[in-house]
């Protein structure tokens, strides 16, 4: 038995023929950045999202930066997110010059807490950053009730088309940041992300930011930089989208099967009853990870671990860049969480392979 835990190559077969066009379509039009392309899919993203507007943009990383900016945070200002996410999160509250607040997770869904988010407000809170991580949208509701008026900025990285009380995540926000990055459900084949909202004022500023403050070209309005999203990815994340909500059907199908053949003795994602979960990630927890680990590699099963070390622990955050509440919760998760392979082009037949491998694993 072979089951990687992820298989890039076979999310580009599936929709081959699509995406070669696309792309032979790019190469013959003569024009590779901010064309036609993007605008399109732009507007197809924004619609999906059920938003008034996007911003395509170079990555993740920078639809979050680009985003507080254009909401204004900057040098004495205090953002609120979670340790337990991508650094990306937090390195792009760094870039404006704000200070990243730290707070702790849900157990159930390993998302931002309210209640720890209540406890970290200061006069200086300027936004907060809920991660909907794994595929789980966060407590939006609760959040904003405890956020007030301060700024709301989604990190949808993870969450393409998840929805949270029957409305895409992404549409709640003062602003939503995405990532193509191809692992992602909706991911493109090379570097890529966005930003969406209903905010016109907002979105201009993100478009101004993007690239050099220009609304004319050569003239800077505002002092920005240089993230775009090129053609080609823009014309293959317009195919690739056009297959998200079958995808993300394959991967709550295959979830459905774990959820049912694991062992009781890992502990199982959860859905709460007003989301829907769009499993970017299959995270089981169990107290004797790496044997669990070091066992199903010994059967040919992938896995990984999202995320080992939390941001407040990692060397780059020691000094002072980072301020932080109690974090039990997220420090027991990081000691604990073992993702298993879950995408679109995983049979039946593998997931249920897998599950059995973790039972033979823990069996003894």
């Amino acid at each position: 038995m072979k089951i990687p835990f992820n298989e890039l190559r076979s999310g580009y077969l599936a929709c081959q023929q699509e995406i070669d066009a696309a792309v032979q379509r790019v190469l013959a039009s003569g024009w590779y950045i901010l064309g036609q392309e993007t605008a399109a899919f732009e507007a197809e993203f924004a619609a999906y999202c059920g938003v008034a507007g996007c911003v395509g943009v170079n990555s993740g990383t920078d639809a979050l930066y680009l985003a507080l900016r254009a909401c204004g945070v900057g040098p004495g200002d205090e953002v609120i997110t979670v340790a337990h996410t991508a650094v990306a999160t937090v390195a792009a509250i760094r870039m404006t010059g704000a200070l990243p607040v730290l707070v702790d997770i849900d157990p159930h869904t390993y998302t931002m807490a309210p209640h720890a988010l209540a406890e970290a407000i200061t006069p200086a809170t300027r936004a907060v950053v809920p991660v909907h991580l794994y595929g789980h949208p966060a407590d939006l509701d609760a959040i904003r009730a405890v956020a007030g008026d301060l700024l709301l900025v989604e990190d949808c990285a993870q969450a393409h088309g998840a929805r949270y009380k029957g409305q895409r995540v992404g549409s709640f926000g003062d602003l939503a940041c995405f990532s193509f990055y191809p692992t992602k459900n909706l991911g493109a084949l090379g570097d890529g992300g966005a930003v969406v909202g209903n905010d016109p004022a907002l979105l201009e500023k993100v478009r101004l930011l993007r690239e050099y403050g220009w609304r004319e070209r050569y003239v800077s309005q505002v002092e920005g930089g240089n993230s775009r999203l090129d053609e080609m990815q823009a014309a293959i994340l317009r195919v690739r989208l056009r297959h998200l909500d079958a995808d993300n059907a394959l991967r709550r199908q295959l979830a459905a099967i774990y959820s049912t053949d694991l062992p009781d003795t890992l502990r199982l994602p959860v859905e709460q009853p007003h989301c829907e979960h769009v499993y970017h990630l299959y995270v089981v927890q169990h107290p004797d990870r790496e044997r669990l680990r070091s066992r199903l590699a010994e059967q040919g099963v992938g896995t990984a671990i999202h995320y080992p070390v939390p941001i407040h622990l990692q060397p780059a955050y020691q000094t002072g860049q980072v301020r932080l509440h109690g974090l039990p919760v997220t420090e027991l998760a990081a000691r604990t969480v073992c993702s298993l392979p879950l995408y679109p082009a995983l049979g039946a037949a593998q997931v249920r392979a897998v599950a059995a491998a973790c039972s033979a694993a823990l069996r003894h």
